[in-house]
């Protein structure tokens, strides 16, 4: 069984929070389901690729997957995504969006994963990047 992530929007990190704590991700966005994938080991490549940003520079900025949860708490975690990966995503059409994930699995951290389902998973996260405006993005993270 692999580790499940939850993406979902929210107003701020507080709300983005109270949603986690509460166990209650079915926000008026709704919610971006992935299991397996890591946005530690995703959201760099994919931001680099969709911004033309290096990766370590997307991974230098603060708010990438910054861990907002207690870090003690085992087996659940939350944290926040850019809001250049979030505007990014809302201006990536389908075939933008399918390059970055094809260009994904040749990387170390891709290899072995299906295109096609990083493509759709990129298709519902662009989706919700689109309908959350200007509300952040995060991920919760369940072992």
């Amino acid at each position: 069984m692999g580790n499940l992530y939850d993406y979902y929007a929210a107003a701020d990190d507080a709300q983005a929070l109270g949603i986690f704590e509460d166990g209650r991700v079915d926000d008026r966005f709704g919610t971006v389901g992935l299991k397996g994938v890591d946005p530690f080991a995703l959201l760099g490549a994919i931001e680099a690729a969709l911004t033309g940003v290096p990766e370590e520079q997307v991974e230098a900025a603060p708010r990438f997957c910054e861990l907002l949860s207690d870090p003690h708490h085992e087996g659940h975690w939350l944290v926040s995504l850019t809001d250049t990966l979030r505007d990014a995503l809302a201006l990536a059409g389908s075939s933008r969006l399918e390059e970055a994930a094809s260009a994904w699995t040749l990387t170390e951290d891709g290899a072995g994963h299906d295109a096609e389902l990083i493509a759709d998973f990129l298709e519902r996260l662009a989706d919700l990047a689109r309908d959350a405006g200007q509300c952040g993005l995060y991920c919760g993270i369940s072992l």
